[in-house]
């Protein structure tokens, strides 16, 4: 039923991203969406490993929103800095605590580090990310601990 589920999910976004309904580019897409499923179906019959998904939606969708803010004004402050004539770049790698309780939480956290224009999770260690800074500010310490208890807040309680 899940393969089913996959299968017409996957189905509908291609064939509303690829915006084309010829038969030959509908029968790629349906080889292409059951190579997919074929290849991951294999994959959990080989290790049975499963990331449990311990977020909460509502909070999780509030985030991304605000993630989608911060990506904006990051971009403008990025190209002001770019487009400056005395380009000022104060490059900078730091150290960057979590309070993550999941695997999939430190994920999202350092992706959307990434994610934001002028900053890298460049490394992972045990409680801390590495980053890279193109224009770095002490105001990027508190940014980015604000970032981190937006990410810890979309876990649920109890996640180990």
């Amino acid at each position: 039923m899940r393969l089913i589920v996959y299968a017409l999910l996957l189905g509908a976004l291609w064939l509303l991203w690829s915006g084309i309904y010829k038969p030959i580019i509908i029968s790629f897409g349906a080889a292409s969406i059951g190579l997919v499923l074929l290849i991951t179906h294999r994959m959990n019959t080989v290790d049975e490993d499963k990331v449990p998904i311990e977020l909460s939606p509502i909070k999780f969708l509030g985030y991304l929103i605000w993630l989608l803010v911060e990506i904006a004004k990051s971009n403008i402050a990025v190209t002001k800095t770019i487009l400056s004539p005395t380009m000022p770049i104060r490059q900078n790698l730091f150290e960057v605590p979590y309070t993550q309780r999941t695997d999939l939480g430190q994920v999202i956290f350092a992706n959307s580090i990434t994610l934001t224009p002028g900053t890298v999770s460049v490394e992972t260690e045990t409680g801390h990310f590495l980053v890279h800074a193109v224009s770095y500010s002490a105001a990027d310490m508190d940014a980015l601990a604000n970032m981190d208890a937006r990410v810890s807040a979309t876990e649920l309680a109890g996640s180990s």
